[in-house]
């Protein structure tokens, strides 16, 4: 029964993982900031990822890549960690991570969006009522109505729509998620048939590559040393480096090589909801009933979306 739904499985426990990457990864953003963080993750995850291909196939980097696998995968790093991750963990220094995995639940109706034009996948009606209850559920999030104080007229007070959330750190969020959505698809067609982590690797080491250029043309290597020196936020680093870029991704890619991107997706996409309790109960973080059943919604419209 277990290996009838590898796939499957692999993505539950990529929500897991993300869960306890995006948590780890917030509390270390707002100590070293955002870019010290990816840098530092990625370099650990590439050295998790190279010791675990040693062991199981015999070599510490993908040289038996193709071209066309780096070209891919490579595009792929770019858009997904060097352009998504740096949104979503800048977000993490605005919003919670908590918020800001309820917008990354976008990233799967994206997706399948950027698969509708590149790979000429189908969308249904039914999708497309997913991808509303998606965008109405975290409205009930992020949006409030308040009167308006400025007017004079009791009789006409008008109820505004306003944001609960920094509209910065909403929109870094989104970029997340497009960002996201981007990476997995050009993960897709580049990885085919080589080894899933293997894949993750090259995506990692275009990760790097990309980060130490903005550090190189931001001249911010000193807040990266900084970062290195402080032991609190190295612990929690190396924790989201275990579960996101290594554990995260690998599992990711082989959900979507297992099940169809949008099983996959649909799947991955329950952190919001799997992130409420450690949210609460460690991070005691504030939390209402309209919270819970926007994201709830939110992760039932990108169920329905794929399902």
């Amino acid at each position: 029964m277990f290996s009838n739904h590898i796939g499957e499985y692999a993505a539950l426990l990529t929500a897991v993982f993300w869960t306890v990457t995006a948590l780890a990864f917030e509390r270390a953003s707002r100590k070293v900031g955002s870019l010290s963080v990816n840098i530092i993750r990625l370099t650990m995850a590439l050295f998790f990822l190279g010791f675990y291909t040693l062991i199981s196939r015999g070599m510490f980097l993908p040289l038996d890549a193709t071209g066309f696998q780096w070209l891919w995968l490579s595009l792929s790093g770019l858009v997904g960690f060097v352009l998504g991750d740096y949104f979503l963990f800048k977000s993490y220094e605005v919003i919670s991570a908590r918020i800001s995995m309820l917008i990354m639940a976008l990233a799967p109706p994206i997706a399948a969006l950027i698969s509708w034009i590149t790979l000429d996948e189908k969308l249904t009606a039914k999708q497309g009522l997913g991808m509303l209850l998606t965008f109405a559920g975290i409205a009930l999030v992020i949006l409030k109505r308040e009167v308006d104080a400025n007017s004079d007229d009791m009789e006409s007070t008008q109820k505004k729509v306003k944001l609960n959330y920094p509209l910065v750190g909403l929109l870094l969020a989104f970029g997340g998620a497009v960002g996201q959505a981007g990476g997995l698809v050009l993960s897709k067609i580049g990885m085919q048939d080589y080894d899933v982590v293997s894949a993750v690797q090259i995506r990692v080491i275009t990760g790097i590559v990309g980060f130490a250029l903005m550090f190189l043309f931001m001249n911010r290597w000193n807040s990266l040393f900084a970062a290195i020196k402080n032991p609190v936020a190295m612990k929690r680093i190396t924790l989201g480096a275990v579960f996101g870029p290594f554990l995260g991704v690998t599992f990711s890619l082989l959900s979507i090589r297992y099940t169809s991107t949008g099983v996959a997706s649909a799947i991955m996409s329950i952190v919001p909801v799997v992130i409420i309790a450690p949210a609460i109960l460690i991070f005691k973080e504030k939390f209402n009933a309209k919270e819970l059943f926007g994201a709830l919604v939110t992760v039932g419209g990108v169920m329905l979306f794929f399902l």
